[in-house]
């Protein structure tokens, strides 16, 4: 099985949802980088997950939202995001629309996960997000210590990251 069958076994994929963003990004030539969950298993082993987190560049997001939606996928837009999902697959796209991950587009690259090629944060950044998402006290808890998870598996599999870790956070992963 492939890494595309598996993610659309998981995501319960009557259609590749994901393979579809991918190639209405590609076609409107929009930059993004890939951050969150997704982008950790870029750099770690992967595990799995039905959310795709993107940053895209924010003059974009409505060419975006717009091709999507003439492909059936539904939009509703958030105060820091924009969700497009679709009945034929459990996977979320979510557009963070937070000023502060538009930097992230300039640092990322093109990587491979799960057998897409999609470009990626690099690895600070992707760290710099988890952190982020951590410390919002607004997101469920169950999220959050995904996110610490998350933060865990990449100082684990690149010790110098921790000096980018706020002491906070570092505390929780004593």
């Amino acid at each position: 099985m492939t890494g595309k069958e598996f993610m659309n076994a998981v995501a319960k994929g009557q259609v590749d949802i994901l393979q579809l963003f991918l190639d209405i990004l590609g076609k409107t030539k929009v930059t993004y980088c890939v951050v969150g969950g997704l982008a950790v298993n870029a750099y770690v082993e992967p595990v799995v997950s039905l959310d795709l987190d993107v940053v895209v560049n924010t003059l974009d997001i409505d060419k975006v939202c717009k091709k999507a939606s003439a492909k059936g996928i539904k939009i509703e837009k958030f105060k820091h995001s924009v969700n497009l999902t679709s009945f034929k697959s459990d996977l979320r796209i979510q557009i963070q629309t937070d000023s502060r991950y538009q930097e992230f587009i300039s640092r990322s690259s093109l990587k491979e996960i799960l057998g897409y090629r999609m470009s990626v944060a690099c690895i600070e950044d992707v760290l710099q997000g988890k952190v982020w998402a951590y410390l919002d006290e607004q997101r469920r808890r169950s999220k959050r210590q995904k996110d610490l998870t998350d933060i865990m598996r990449l100082i684990e599999a690149y010790p110098s990251l921790e000096s980018h870790i706020p002491a906070i956070v570092l505390k929780k992963l004593r």
